[in-house]
């Protein structure tokens, strides 16, 4: 066969790799654009929607004019939350039917060409989508230009193609007993960074408005393609040119599912990917609607405080990484998944029932391991196939959490508009029980003694075997 793998090369010639520019950074910037850009983008909607409506209230996020009771029956705000939250739905679409079949050819490909050439060209997407929509704001387009951004983005292979390329690149400079720290560790860089655009942009947009904000988005991530492109190292060990343009791309992640080197890891990569897509749908529903929850009755919250909330949103990914830290040392992964997920659950319905500021900082607070779950998900996915398979395993990974924005935002932004009148928290109360299928399907694979089935893939253990 070809050359080993770098997770089956000496430790000596691993280490050398953790002595280069590490990919941290790349999704530090990348996740600072993305940041940055929605909760921007959802206000700008709102501000121009309401003021196309003739409702001028919703110009001044820091109003108090839906403080009172009054506000919540507003009609007319009602009709402006509706039509945010329905662009919102109509812009994720048209990313997801492109992202969908870009980011399922670019990973594969990046298994022959390296990680870099995909980082680089989908980091470039990004920064063509900040510009489109400082066009929008300069210009004051009709925000159906927004799509445009998303789409051009999206054929690039857009954020989903950076994380996808990112976690490969971490599968291919790690073993298999260190891996699941090491994905949550980059999963906390999305933490870190998010949570510093949320604060710095919610102050930042009421300062100074949208545009200059928006430059920031821009600049990250023109600094994200720059980084990739110079400074990172590639971690494919014997990159080969490759066609992109060939459906043997698509057929690479089909046989992950239907021919695996195991026959028994067949139907724990479907079960993982269901539960990873069931919770990272919740994710991204609940994100998706975080920004307009708060924005209407009886919240009613500034862009300074939608800034703190988004932060705290993400202080989560931190939490969870010590949470998972200190965890594993005396529990199985998979039950420190199963916590994560109690976690969530009970913060979203304490989120649910919220109706003051202090409630709702509340259930962020409950969510403290929320985000420990999914590094245990990817890692035992990329446990499941060959070493020279990562790029295309992330890459079935991000189709699916590509799927996961499309459900996320076909559900969460069609049923919020849809319960606003007997009970607006409703969405994140429906999310808590859908998170209770991941919750049952870890679990069930975890009793069934089902490392028995796959102990061939991790070194052999007494703490492993079944009895």
């Amino acid at each position: 066969m070809a050359a080993p793998p770098p997770a089956e090369l000496p430790a000596a010639a691993r280490r050398r790799c953790y002595r280069l520019p590490a990919v941290e950074p790349l999704v530090f910037l990348a996740t600072v654009s993305l940041s940055l850009q929605g909760p921007l983008a959802t206000q700008y909607l709102w501000d121009r929607l309401g003021a196309d409506l003739g409702y001028y209230g919703a110009n001044d996020s820091s109003s108090t004019g839906c403080g009172n009771s009054s506000a919540g029956s507003d009609p007319l705000r009602q009709e402006v939350e509706a039509l945010v939250s329905h662009w919102n739905l109509y812009i994720n679409l048209g990313g997801f039917f492109v992202d969908i079949f870009s980011v399922t050819l670019f990973g594969p490909w990046s298994d022959s060409v390296g990680r870099r050439p995909a980082l680089v060209l989908s980091a470039a997407g990004m920064a063509l989508q900040a510009a489109v929509y400082l066009l929008v704001m300069y210009l004051h387009l009709h925000v159906a230009y927004f799509l445009l951004g998303r789409l051009l983005s999206s054929l690039l292979g857009d954020y989903n193609l950076i994380l996808a390329s990112c976690f490969a690149y971490v599968a291919d400079t790690s073993d298999k007993s260190t891996r699941t720290f090491r994905v949550a560790i980059l999963e906390a860089c999305l933490g870190i960074a998010g949570m510093l655009a949320s604060v710095g942009g919610g102050h930042w947009r009421r300062a100074q408005g949208y545009i200059n904000p928006f430059w920031l988005v821009f600049a990250a991530s023109v600094a994200t393609a720059l980084y990739a492109a110079f400074c990172l190292q590639e971690s494919v060990k014997q990159p080969k040119p490759a066609r992109l343009f060939t459906l043997s791309h698509y057929k690479a992640v089909y046989r992950l599912y239907t021919a695996p080197e195991h026959r028994s890891s067949r139907s724990q990569l479907a079960l993982y990917s269901l539960a990873f897509f069931l919770l990272v749908t919740v994710h991204f529903g609940a994100k998706d609607i975080f920004v307009l929850y708060e924005l209407g009755f009886p919240l009613c919250w500034t862009s300074d405080f939608i800034g703190y909330g988004s932060a705290a949103n993400y202080l989560a990914y931190l939490s969870s990484l010590g949470g998972l830290r200190l965890l594993q040392l005396c529990l199985k992964d998979s039950w420190v998944a199963e916590i994560a997920l109690v976690s969530n659950i009970a913060g979203l319905v304490v989120i649910s029932i919220a109706t003051t500021t202090a409630v709702m900082f509340t259930g962020y607070g409950i969510l403290f391991l929320s985000m420990a779950a999914t590094p245990v998900i990817r890692s035992k996915l990329s446990k499941l196939v060959s070493e020279t398979e990562q790029g295309a395993l992330f890459a079935s990974v991000a189709c699916v959490q590509g799927l996961c924005s499309l459900v996320a935002t076909g559900v969460f932004n069609s049923l919020y508009p849809a319960t606003l009148n007997f009970m607006r928290g409703f969405p994140f109360l429906f999310g808590a029980i859908i998170l209770l299928i991941p919750a049952a399907i870890i679990g069930l694979i975890e009793i069934r003694g089902s490392k028995a089935d796959y102990s061939h893939f991790s070194p052999a253990s007494p703490s492993h075997a079944d009895g």
